[in-house]
Parts: structure tokens; sequence; C-alpha cells
């Protein structure tokens, strides 16, 4: 996993991409929203050095440098570094959105703009249409945490509440020049889904699409309409200066992991981008797939969704996804499975997933837990403790979606 993570990490992806296109002369003003906000920040820095001006990072608790230490001992510590709300928006979600266009709208007439922009960036930034509000806001992304519906879906009716997301940010760039990197945490890399797309163009259908072809409570649906009649994206011609790239993705990521495989002669083989729909239903098809196919590492990527009770325990999609593919693995000897976000954290969680073998059913059993009751209820994440499971990595300077890696050995193992 560690090989994975390196190969996709925010500062050395920003400061590659960056190099690769040659010294860029400044001034340049940067702005960094999202998970891997710090890092990507210090990797233009690394990149840029003194030809970057000003700069504004705004990211997740826990992420941003703690005060007094060095630039060159914590990424991002250079500049004004804001944390919010994540995975759901607080005041300072709005606090910083408002703070990211005072930002931009002072900055010097023509300069360039570097923006850099990973997951997490929906709940971080926002500034809201006029007429709904925070408590509005976070039942909206309640509703949204616990439906079920894919990251594609969610981020449509979040664009849609608001006068920054969807592309609308480019309205507050007056035409500058804007290199626009991204981290891909989103099926396909679609760079309008990435961070609700600030400074990417909706696609074509614009107010249509904003539905996410399921079911809406009246309420969302009344808030979805009212907002489309004073909301609209702006015209594509405003994006003509806005030159955007991805830097890193979940297939990076996988690629990485097969090659360490590989020169540590195991066979290896990426089953690529399959984890999707219901995490339990996925995970259980997972090792259900490792158990039968051959000998040496698995890894898929992607990303699953989880439909929420009421009150739901504690974990995540691949806690959820781990724990259903423990009852699959349950007595066997030979086979491993590994669930990870990528970004060190797993829903509204600081574990990043689980690592699940043959034994870990027994071993939640024998502290007087059931795996079938706990995946009911949402509650993955007490038995796993419980079976000493868990995996913590803290922030990983990245986020590019889940892997799961899957090891069966050899016969006799």
């Amino acid at each position: 996993m560690e090989s994975s993570l390196k190969a996709v990490d925010g500062r050395a992806c920003v400061a590659r991409c960056l190099a690769d296109s040659g010294r860029e002369t400044g001034p340049w003003y940067l702005f960094a929203v999202g998970k891997a906000a710090p890092t990507m920040a210090a990797g233009a820095r690394d990149a840029l050095g003194e030809a970057i001006a000003g700069a504004l990072v705004i990211s997740k608790d826990g992420h941003c440098p703690p005060p007094g230490r060095s630039p060159e001992a914590v990424p991002g510590a250079a500049w004004p570094c804001l944390e919010a709300g994540h995975p759901r928006p607080d005041a300072r979600s709005l606090a910083a959105g408002e703070r990211l266009l005072a930002f931009l709208d002072t900055l010097p007439a023509g300069a360039p703009v570097l923006s850099l922009i990973s997951g997490g960036a929906s709940a971080l930034v926002e500034v809201l249409v006029p007429g709904v509000d925070l408590a509005e806001l976070q039942r909206v992304n309640d509703w949204l945490l616990g439906s079920g519906l894919d990251i594609a879906a969610m981020n449509r009716v979040r664009s849609s509440l608001s006068r920054i997301k969807g592309g609308r940010l480019v309205e507050h760039l007056s035409g500058r020049r804007v290199v626009n990197l991204l981290i891909s945490d989103v099926p396909g890399d679609r760079p309008e889904i990435i961070g609700s797309g600030l400074l990417v163009p909706p696609p074509a259908g614009g107010a249509a699409k904003a539905r996410p072809g399921a079911a809406l409570p009246v309420w969302l649906e009344r808030l979805l309409t009212e907002a489309q009649t004073s909301n609209a994206p702006p015209p594509t011609a405003a994006f003509a200066r806005v030159q955007t790239r991805i830097v890193a993705s979940n297939a990076e990521a996988r690629a990485a992991a097969v090659t360490a495989a590989r020169r540590m002669g195991l066979e290896a083989r990426d089953h690529g981008e399959a984890l999707r729909g219901d995490a339990a239903a996925c995970g259980a098809a997972l090792a259900e797939a490792l158990c039968a196919g051959p000998p040496g590492l698995h890894v898929w990527g992607g990303e699953t969704t989880v439909r929420l009770p009421e009150a739901p325990g504690r974990g995540g999609r691949n806690q959820t996804m781990a724990l259903a593919a423990a009852r699959a693995l349950a007595g066997r000897d030979d086979v491993w499975l590994l669930a990870l976000g990528t970004d060190g954290t797993d829903g509204p969680t600081e574990d990043a997933g689980a690592l699940v073998d043959g034994g870990t059913v027994g071993r939640g059993e024998a502290q007087a837990l059931a795996a079938d009751d706990c995946l009911a209820r949402a509650d993955a994440g007490t038995f796993l403790d419980a079976a000493g499971d868990l995996i913590h990595t803290g922030p990983t300077g990245t986020n590019v979606m889940d892997i799961v890696i899957g090891f069966k050995g050899p016969p006799g193992t």
C-alpha cells in the first residue's frame, strides 16, 4: 500500500506536473482546497518557489500544519491554511467560501492563478445561493451521505445549491489565466465531479442533470427548483483560459501496487476500477473472487456506497466492505484482504479501513459481537475494532478513492 500512496502523493504529483510544464514565471497566486490541499500547495512551492506571491489553503480538520511548525517541516505551512467541516459542512465551510472569494476578488489585475483541488472540497468550501442557509445545507448533506447515491449524483445536487460549484467560481477570476490541477477522487476521473467542479463547466444539459436520477424528498426537490431559477451556470466561453489537468488518479495507485508486488516476485493483477454499488455486496463478491482466483496479489479500485440507517454506528464504506468480505473468508488461512480509503479516512471516522482474514469473524465474535448485526446497523467499525483489524494511517496527502488489495497464498500456505 505504501507504494500506491507514494505514486499519488499530492506534493510529488503537483511538483512533477509543474516541472514538466517548464519553469513558470510569476507572480502566481495559488489556492488549494481539499484533503490533499496542504501537500499539493507544498508541491507548487517546490516547483515555483518565490514565483508564488500569495496563497490560500483550505483543508480538513487535522490536515493543516500546527502553529509554529516551519514550512520545511510541514507541507503548506508557508501560507494561511483554514480548516473546515468534513464530511459535514459547517460554519467554517461558509467562512472559507467567503475568504476564497475575497482572496480572488482582490488579486492584482491579470495575475495568473494556480488552482489545486482534491477530494473533500465539496464540503470544505461553500457559498450558498440566496434562500439556502447552513441548516438546510447540512440537512441536504446528511440526506446525501445516507442515500446510497454515488459521488457524481451527490455533487450534482451540491452544485445546484452553490454559487461557486458547477464551474461558477470562474466568474470571480475575471478572465485570468488559470492552471487547474486536480487529484481525482471520482469514478471515471471526471473533472466536473471532482470537488463539485469549481472551475470546470458542468455537462451539457446543466439544470436537468442536477437531478441524480433517483427519488428525492419533497423538501429537497423544492430547494433544487428554487435554486435553478437564479443560479444558472456560466457560459462555456468563460472557461477559455482555464487549463485543467488531472495529476493523480486511482489507476496510478493500482499500477504502483502491482509493480511493487512483481518486484517482490509475486504474481499480481490489476482488476481495474471495479469497486461500485453497495459496499457490503461488493465486499462479499471480492472475497469470493479472491478465494476462487489464482494465487498472488489482486488489486481493485473505485468507490462503493452505503445506505445508512437512521442511527448509524461506527464505520465507513471500506470498513463495511471489509467486514462483508471477512464473512466470506471465515475459516480460510490462505487469504487476506485490505480495504482502504487512500486519503486515510473512511466515512466519518479516523480509521482508513481494515485488513481482514479468515479469523476476523471469530475474533470479533469472541468479543460478543455479531458480524451480521453490525453490518445491518452500519457499525462495521465496532466489530473490526474488536477483532483488531482496523487500519489507521492519518492524513496521507492524497485522495484517489479507495483501494482493495487481496492476497491469496499458494496451495498449502
